[in-house]
């Protein structure tokens, strides 16, 4: 959580409880693709 309020402002920007959540799930999505883009593949050599 740390990670996200230091890339996002730690303020959400819509006022509706039910899209504050939708808000903040898109954006961890969006958070763990990039996390996942800078993550090593491994692959074993035979």
């Amino acid at each position: 959580m740390y990670l996200y309020k230091k890339l996002r402002s730690p303020k959400l920007t819509l006022r509706d409880y039910n899209v504050q959540v939708g808000e903040l799930l898109a954006n961890v999505k969006v958070m763990n693709t990039v996390i996942r883009l800078g993550m090593l593949v491994l692959q074993q050599i035979n």
